[in-house]
């Protein structure tokens, strides 16, 4: 489906639902003592509102409560020289111990690995987990560091040229994802 001739709807408000639900279940099959050692922390921005939607799916599982926090990379990018902007600051919350628990980070994009090596970093300081797992809502390809995702929502093969949009309703109004073509991108077949 096409939003605006511009972008072309990959998933909707249903498939992300869908999505969280699958990823909730992968997390618990792989982390049999989920209730136990199993912490969830989002990337902020929409990787935040995601890690909210999975904790409360996996609340509703294992009638457990899992600790949710949140993590700012804004200064453990590698390109903040190169951007022409100051990065948007947000706060990191977690008002947990990471020592010895499975971190569950959860993204919205995996790309290049570069914001997910951050987050490594950035968790780092907070602790020293057992072990870290990787969820993300999509999948697009193009690593440029050896990072693999532990739970995808969605494999999703694009051009460089191409953008994966992913819009939340508690910031955007709408829940989907979408690809938008720029000029003179090349196209996968």
């Amino acid at each position: 489906m096409t939003v605006d001739g511009s972008e072309t709807v990959v998933l909707d408000e249903d498939d992300i639902a869908r999505a969280i639900t699958r990823i909730a279940h992968e997390v618990i099959e792989r982390n049999t003592d989920a209730a136990l050692d199993v912490v969830i922390v989002g990337i902020h921005r929409r990787g935040v509102h995601l890690a909210t939607r999975l904790q409360r799916e996996l609340t509703a599982l294992l009638g457990a409560e899992l600790p949710l926090g949140s993590l700012d990379i804004s200064f453990y990018r590698d390109d903040l020289d190169l951007r022409p902007e100051a990065p948007v600051v947000n706060a990191t919350q977690l008002d947990f111990a990471t020592d010895g628990t499975t971190v569950v980070i959860v993204d919205d994009v995996l790309f290049t690995g570069r914001t997910v090596r951050a987050a490594i970093d950035a968790l780092l300081d907070y602790g020293r987990p057992a072990r870290v797992q990787l969820a993300v809502l999509v999948d697009r390809g193009h690593r440029e560091l050896p990072i693999r995702p532990d739970f995808v929502g969605k494999n999703l093969p694009t051009a460089r040229g191409e953008r994966v949009n992913v819009r939340v309703m508690e910031l955007d109004r709408a829940d989907n994802v979408t690809i938008s073509r720029t000029a003179g991108a090349e196209v996968l077949a």
